[in-house]
């Protein structure tokens, strides 16, 4: 595929891209959304963040699966605990890396 051909193909999707998100925004902008769609859209960050991070998490790395040797999955679970518990964004990030990076060293 030729270069001209392939900045063709990504200036299309992104106006296309563009063009779908313009467009919801301008029919639903200025309507009033219903409290059930609302209430749902309230869950969508967590569940798109969820979808990445719990697959990363198991199946990512050079340890996959359930077992006792996957890092990830405890760190992961102990981040878990600390984002329910503090509901801070820093002290889970903070906890989650460190303690893999600790687990990391301490595993290999």
């Amino acid at each position: 595929m030729s270069m001209p051909l392939v900045w063709t193909l990504v200036v299309v999707i992104g106006v296309v891209t563009f063009a779908l998100r313009l467009s919801g925004i301008l029919v639903l902008g200025s309507r009033e959304m219903p409290p059930l769609l609302e209430r749902a859209l309230r869950y969508v960050p967590a569940a798109v963040l969820a979808a990445i991070v719990v697959p990363a998490i198991i199946h990512g790395g050079p340890d996959q699966g359930f077992h006792a040797g996957n890092s990830r999955l405890f760190a992961g679970l102990l981040a878990a605990v600390v984002a329910w518990t503090t509901r801070s964004v820093l002290a889970t990030l903070g906890v989650g890396m460190g303690s893999l990076w600790l687990l990391d060293w301490l595993i290999d």
